[in-house]
């Protein structure tokens, strides 16, 4: 009966009837039944996921005028199916330099992968949006989108950005009151001292003289880091290797690494390493991270290993110590202003150090394991050597 309702009755009718037709025509009305009885429930099953996803999906044609939509993209946008069906995609975005990206991204590409773009609502809310959209397998000139709602996940990277920036103020204002009160006190007292004491007493005199302008150069240094630190560094550039700049760093730390019985082992390689650098501001950024290394192993037991090697179109620089390590947690924040884990530190000179190799577009990347030691490893951009 279902494959005479499936069109085997008109076959039969117009031609000769024998058992192998009839079989024939039986068996393929069957086939042809169960072919559709599986359209029809991919078609449920595509049309009900459809309907049910949380994010905005939609059919379009090349120029992303909407067809078609699920309920969730009346939801997001605001708007009903029949107002969204007038709209194009591009109606949508308030950005007009997202809309120039999309379209680009549409004409190049036919297609359009995971961009962020900023969609406004019929009720002028701005949302930020990820949106996909791909041609579809079994229509012509018909494409699908995606439309995933981002926002609240901007949110809440603003608040924790916002609460980063409040703890870091916090840092700073601590420090500031740790740091510049002892040099404060010592000018206060030595001020006090001078105006008690005879002026003839010359010996005296001078050394509360000493104090103050040692404290007061003291806290002209803390407000050169701090400004080092809170803006980008101008520099002058010109060209050096790296091996004549670490020589320096080095010959400076070389008095902490003596007291400290720091077995040193340096290795070079054999030419020369030209980089545009500002020696002076280079110098400070690998004696910092010396410094660091130094403070980081017990005394007698330490190992501190630099090596500068070269590759066809970079230099690359290792600092590597066997201390006490960073804790994995610490170590993205290593270089952001006022952290430290140190009890009298500011935290300034590695984000100091930071931007310094900034400004040498070099690339920097710091390797620990705690209780075994951490590796710093900074790459330059090579250039040609003067001849």
């Amino acid at each position: 009966v279902e494959a005479m309702q499936m069109g085997a009755t008109d076959y039969l009718i117009k031609t000769e009837l024998t058992t192998e037709k009839l079989e024939r025509c039986i068996r393929y009305s069957l086939e042809r039944t169960s072919y559709l009885k599986a359209l029809r429930a991919n078609e449920l099953k595509y049309r009900s996921i459809f309907e049910l996803s949380k994010d905005a999906v939609f059919i379009s044609d090349k120029s992303l005028q909407v067809l078609d939509c699920n309920p969730a993209t009346s939801t997001l946008l605001g708007y009903t199916k029949e107002e969204l069906t007038a709209l194009s995609l591009y109606d949508l975005i308030s950005d007009p330099n997202d809309t120039a990206m999309l379209r680009s991204s549409m004409e190049n590409a036919g297609q359009v992968a995971d961009m962020e773009v900023e969609i406004q609502t019929k009720e002028n809310e701005r949302k930020s949006c990820i949106v996909s959209v791909t041609a579809t397998v079994d229509q012509e000139n018909q494409y699908q989108g995606l439309i995933h709602d981002i926002t609240n996940l901007r949110r809440a990277e603003k608040a924790n950005l916002m609460v980063e920036k409040l703890g870091a103020t916090g840092r700073l204002v601590r420090t500031l009151a740790h740091e510049v009160r002892n040099p404060l006190n010592n000018i206060n007292m030595s001020v006090e001292q001078l105006t008690h004491t005879e002026s003839t007493d010359t010996d005296e005199n001078g050394l509360f003289l000493d104090i103050i302008q040692r404290n007061s150069k003291r806290i002209g240094d803390i407000i050169t880091e701090l400004l080092d630190t809170a803006r980008p560094t101008e520099l002058t550039f010109e060209q050096h290797t790296i091996q004549s700049i670490m020589d320096e760093a080095i010959a400076e730390a070389l008095d902490r690494i003596t007291l400290q019985k720091i077995n040193m082992q340096v290795r070079y390689v054999n030419h020369p390493c030209d980089i545009m650098a500002n020696k002076e501001k280079l110098r400070i950024a690998f004696l910092n991270i010396i410094i660091n290394a130094v403070e980081a192993m017990e005394p007698d037991k330490g190992i501190l290993s630099i090596t500068i090697d070269s590759a066809k179109d970079e230099h690359v620089v290792t600092i590597r110590d066997n201390g006490c390590g960073i804790p994995e947690e610490n170590i993205s924040r290593l270089f952001e202003p006022y952290f430290t884990s140190k009890r009298n530190g500011m935290g300034l000179g590695l984000a100091a150090t930071l931007n310094i190799l900034q400004s040498h577009r070099a690339n920097i990347d710091v390797r620990s394991v705690l209780m075994q030691g951490t590796t710093f490893t900074i790459s330059f951009p090579a250039i040609a050597p003067n001849r």
